[in-house]
């Protein structure tokens, strides 16, 4: 498995805004106002993989105190980092787009609080993606000092 590289994600994130605003553009009368809870939802998500994280790097270089982890634990938060990277995204493209049609109609109230809900949700996923490539960093085997000297 190679690693996730942040220039996908980005065009992840750029492609999906700009589809988003386009179909937002024609239909925003017609939607349901955008819920707050993505935010703590998403930031409780990016906590959880930031511990992991650095749980799991403790675990991999057998820290004192800290136990081996098991190989196979260490592949499925490989890929769970992998699908929160891609997942987050995703929805972080959702918001920017939603965020990007909003922010033109500032001076009414609602879309104004929907802008602002989009932007928060925005950055809870940008948080949630660093978190995922900081789990998917953590899960990587620390080359042997033998092996750097050879090499």
């Amino acid at each position: 498995m190679r690693p996730t590289h942040p220039g996908h994600l980005a065009g992840i994130v750029v492609v999906v805004a700009l589809l988003t605003w386009a179909v937002v553009r024609n239909v925003y009368s017609d939607l349901l106002l955008l819920p707050w809870t993505a935010i703590p939802t998403v930031l409780l998500l990016a906590v959880g993989e930031g511990y992991t994280a650095w749980v799991t790097k403790a675990r991999i270089r057998r820290k004192p105190g800290t136990k081996p982890v098991e190989p196979l634990a260490v592949a499925r938060l490989v890929a769970l980092a992998k699908a929160s990277a891609y997942a987050g995204a995703a929805f972080a493209g959702v918001f920017a787009g939603f965020g990007f049609h909003t922010a033109q109609l500032l001076s009414k109230e609602t879309p104004r609080a929907e802008f602002f809900v989009a932007m928060g949700s925005f950055v809870s996923c940008l948080v949630l993606i660093v978190a995922a490539l900081l789990l998917e960093q953590a899960c990587r085997i620390p080359k042997d000092p033998e092996d750097q000297e050879r090499g």
